[in-house]
């Protein structure tokens, strides 16, 4: 898996280019959906990661 930091960054990305495109097509596109599945995936991610790293603890 990924570093945290590393996905900490490529959310952050996902979360402007999710925004950019909502500006520029609006909500009901398949452009703004498909870019929402992928930053849910990297959030997803993230999450497993910290839990993972949380019960190592």
């Amino acid at each position: 898996m990924r570093e945290l930091s590393i996905l900490k960054d490529q959310i952050e990305q996902g979360r402007q280019e999710l925004s950019r495109l909502i500006d520029q097509y609006g909500i009901p596109n398949v452009k703004v959906l498909e870019q929402s599945m992928a930053l849910d995936e990297l959030i997803n991610e993230y999450n497993r990661s910290f839990l993972g790293m949380s019960m190592k603890r």
